[in-house]
């Protein structure tokens, strides 16, 4: 692609064969645009909502339970198959939303063309469809205007645009004519380049389209965002893994029950018979293996996360998000807003040599100079009290009260800062401008880097020491330290004005430079009394001038992200800074925030030049990238990810949105974020802050551990209900549970109990252990082993009670077969109960801590009693009335599991783990 942007003007409109006083003649810009094509972003074909509705039925836990549920309708389960059917409808419904919105980014990164636009053709001034432009139209730019493409400016009059949405930057850069000589500038050092969805915010221009459509930096990011596939999440991952694992367990279960029943059957019973009976159990053994309430669970518990986390200022935007959340390894952070306050702030002030923090000047109600310091030292008190009057005075910004009553700035965010500062220290600029009427201007050029103003002297009101006390007029002067002292001769330290020699000259050079070093934005401002104004001449008026001091200024870290970012730490999460602003700048900021204590980073430049592999080499220690561009925050984290990291990327930008859809967790600016980012990420801040970012990571840790506790619970369970039914035949005894009571099992016990698990309280410590890594098994970390010694102790303590009241040619059903059912169905119940923690012991987080739990193991309870004594019910589900002894050697035997968990949580505590 051509570097226009190191071509001088003449050169440009050479290439494009164009008159800029002409512009293009109708027949060819006819022409160019058959050749070029339309000037609009093109949608490389998402996908129908049909197909994403399909993608929804792919998923193996559904396949599963679709099979499930044909099989149940094969046995007449009727009521089995509207349950089954209705969670996979709902899980489908749910799906279907999130994807369909996930498609969007597209059409509201089409929203940001320009409808119409003014433009040179024919030696005369049209207004077109910018639909129309292409390479070679000359166009008009001025405040407000959208940049209808990328271009190359011919003219530039004060010209300042906003480019944050492609950028990153928060203030509006300062654009200019002459040609740039370095190589692989990025986007935001292109400062004689326009780049379409931009925004003129001051001064006017002219600027030679030199790219359209799909070939701008617009075009290039759609390409990137279409180009991203989807991955699926982590949970999204396990759960694929349990459904691979639950359908060989499914397959196994099946043959066995053929053989085992095939070996011990009846040889007076038909052997056609006899193989349907063992057909129809092991089906139904099978169903009672695939916890049908999974995927329901897994929603509700996504969904109350969801909920949870809007509480705490972050809105999901795709449910499965919120568990992918408590998997994060790596947050890839932007600066601006989300680590910073997004406001520039005076940090400094330096005058005649001496350093002085803006904090050390207010005292603790807020708005005067430090009265020992103004005692001590009044002349230095003169000159810091000169520097903030002069650069507020010299200052387009205003400070404003809005309609809540809070004061904000309006104008430029530096301008802005330089407000505020005189304000706190009691000079508001309203007054001194009613004081100093400004008169005249010279105003800010890219090529001066400095602005002046004019202002007439009330002699009646200033003090007889004011510097300009004899004068009429006084003009203040702001602008790059290095461009301030060109124009001036002298300084002012309070007293007097005297020579500026070569040593202060040096003392100020070397402030400047200390400032610059710390990540500082660094201002001069200068002074100069005037008899008369004989012309607004900027040679005549910025000379001789009076050097006052240095202002430096920064965008603050928020207070609360230094302790998020140590929380990130200590849950095992690597912060890095991720921005499109200066590197000097951005390792200040991340030193302060704790995110690097050294030196190393990676500038846009470096990236450009390394390979794919170099990039994996270094990513997992480089702590701060700074002037990216969005191919290379995309390059970032397909790095991380290829290193086996769950990546978490923020970004308000339209250059964002790439990386977003591209992350394991796209986070997108509520405040400051646009609608083309917002529709890429799968989370919204709602108040920009990156420690919401955190408060969110705890969030999506305790929705995983719920889900693992359910996934504990269940298939704890359904390993009990099948230790019964494989080992009961070995002890010559039928078959104990009926088809009916294991669905029961399934979907009451194991679900009302289930879903109270979803609403548990964070663990004690979440934040100070590691994530679960990517590749982490949902049965790691101990799970799979505890799910089988408490599913078959689940079930031996369950056939033990039916053993005891069995007896040969025993009837069924009978009070052996209910004894084990009661006794496996409230072997649950303390099951339930007693992982609520995986940790602490019931008794410490309190039994009524999760009421839900309370009232779902006491409903469970009564509905089992009333299977037990309820006549219509013992009838459906093949059960007798227990007698009080009875029922209370089934309640001692199943409050058995209860005890066997809470002595094995307090082993483990005792060990430490």
């Amino acid at each position: 692609m051509e570097k226009w942007y190191r071509l001088d003007v003449d050169a440009v409109l050479q290439k494009l064969t164009v008159d800029q006083a002409v512009g293009l003649s109708d027949a060819e810009a006819q022409k160019r645009l058959q050749e070029h094509g339309p000037n609009e972003l093109i949608d490389r074909g998402t996908k129908s909502p049909w197909l994403i509705l399909l993608d929804q039925l792919k998923d193996l836990m559904v396949i599963i339970l679709l099979i499930a549920a044909a099989v149940s309708l094969f046995l007449g389960e009727v009521t089995d198959v509207i349950v089954i059917m209705a969670i996979v409808i709902l899980n489908a419904i749910i799906g279907f939303s999130q994807e369909y919105r996930a498609e969007q980014a597209m059409a509201a990164l089409k929203k940001m063309a320009v409808p119409t636009v003014k433009v040179r053709r024919n030696g005369r001034i049209a207004e077109i469809s910018a639909r129309d432009l292409v390479p070679g139209d000359v166009v008009l730019l001025e405040a407000g205007n959208l940049a209808p493409a990328d271009g190359r400016l011919l003219e530039s009059v004060n010209l300042k645009i906003q480019e944050s949405a492609l950028t990153g930057e928060s203030e509006p850069v300062d654009k200019q004519v002459a040609a740039l000589h370095k190589d692989d500038l990025g986007v935001g050092d292109r400062h004689n380049m326009i780049f379409m969805g931009t925004v003129v915010t001051y001064g006017r221009g002219t600027a030679v389209i030199t790219e359209t459509g799909m070939n701008t930096e617009l075009g290039n990011i759609a390409e990137l965002i279409q180009g991203v596939e989807q991955e699926q999440t982590p949970l999204q991952r396990r759960l694929d893994n349990l459904g691979k694992s639950l359908a060989w367990a499914v397959l196994v279960i099946i043959i066995i029950v053929m053989i085992i029943g095939f070996v011990i059957r009846d040889p007076d019973v038909a052997l056609a018979e006899t193989l349907k009976v063992l057909f129809l159990t092991a089906i139904s053994m099978a169903v009672a293996a695939v916890p049908e309430g999974l995927p329901a669970v897994v929603t509700i518990t996504l969904a109350l996360g969801s909920q949870r986390m809007l509480k705490r200022n972050a809105l999901i935007r795709k449910l499965p998000a919120v568990e992918t959340l408590g998997s994060v390894t790596v947050i890839c952070s932007d600066k601006t807003g989300t680590l910073t306050e997004n406001r520039m702030t005076v940090t400094m002030l330096d005058v005649d040599g001496h350093t002085q923090e803006m904090d050390t000047l207010i005292d603790k109600k807020g708005a005067i100079f430090d009265a020992e310091l103004a005692a001590d030292h009044p002349a230095y008190t003169r000159t810091l009290s000169l520097l903030v009057k002069a650069g507020a005075l010299c200052n387009d910004a205003v400070l404003q009260k809005g309609d809540d009553g809070v004061e904000r700035t309006i104008g430029d965010p530096t301008e802005g800062a330089l407000v505020v500062a005189a304000a706190k220290l009691g000079h508001t600029k309203a007054r001194m401008e009613s004081r100093w009427p400004r008169v005249a201007e010279v105003p800010f050029t890219s090529e001066r880097k400095r602005m002046t103003t004019i202002h007439q002297v009330n002699v009646a009101q200033d003090q007889t020491d004011a510097p300009w006390r004899d004068a009429e007029f006084v003009a203040f002067s702001k602008g790059g330290v290095d461009s301030l002292l060109e124009t001036a001769a002298w300084l002012w330290n309070g007293d007097d004005i005297v020579p500026l020699d070569a040593e202060i000259m040096a003392r100020i050079t070397e402030a400047n430079a200390r400032l610059a070093q710390q990540g500082q934005r660094v201002l001069g401002v200068a002074f100069r009394p005037m008899n008369e104004i004989e012309s607004v001449d900027e040679d005549l008026i910025e000379s001789d001038m009076i050097f006052i001091g240095l202002v430096a200024m920064i965008d603050p870290p928020r207070p609360e992200v230094r302790q998020a970012v140590t929380t990130a730490r200590a849950a095992g999460i690597r912060p890095v800074m991720i921005t499109g602003d200066h590197p000097l700048t951005a390792q200040s900021i991340a030193k302060e925030l704790t995110i690097t204590d050294s030196e190393q980073h990676l500038t846009g430049y470096q990236l450009m030049k390394m390979s794919p592999a170099e990039l994996r080499s270094v990513v997992g220690e480089v702590p701060v990238y700074a002037r990216v561009s969005p191919e290379h925050k995309l390059n970032i984290v397909e790095a991380l990810q290829s290193k086996g990291e769950i990546v978490a990327m923020t970004g308000d930008g339209v250059n964002d949105a790439p990386a977003l859809k591209r992350a394991d967790i796209g986070v997108a600016m509520g405040i400051t974020g646009t609608d083309v980012s917002k529709e890429a990420a799968d989370m919204v801040l709602l108040d920009d802050n990156f420690a919401t970012i955190v408060a969110a990571v705890e969030e999506g840790r305790k929705v995983y551990d719920n889900i693992r506790k359910f996934i504990k619970y269940t298939l704890s369970s359904n390993t009990g209900e099948l230790f019964v039914m494989l080992a009961a035949p070995f002890l010559g005894m039928p078959l104990p549970l009926l088809p009916l009571q294991i669905l029961w099992i399934n979907l009451v016990t194991d679900g009302v109990p289930g879903l109270a698990l979803a609403i548990e309280d964070g663990e004690r410590g979440i934040m100070k252990r590691p994530p679960f890594r990517p590749n982490e098994s949902v049965f790691s970390r101990g799970m799979g082993a505890r799910i089988l010694w408490i599913g078959t102790l689940m079930g031996i303590v369950s056939l033990l009670m039916g053993r005891l009241y069995w007896t040969p040619g025993a009837p069924s059903p009978g009070t052996w077969q209910t004894m084990v059912f009661t006794t496996l169905t409230l072997a649950q119940m303390g099951n339930a109960l007693a992982i609520r923690s995986n940790i602490d012991s019931l008794f410490t987080i309190g039994i009524f801590s999760n009421r839900l739990m309370v009232v779902s193991v006491v409903v469970t309870f009564l509905l089992q009693m009333a299977l037990i004594y309820v006549p219509f019910l013992q009838d459906v589900f093949s059960t007798v009335a227990l007698s009080a002894t009875e029922l209370a050697f089934s309640l001692l035997a199943s409050s058995s599991i209860f005890v066997a968990v809470e002595i094995e949580k307090w082993v483990r505590r005792r060990r430490g783990e």
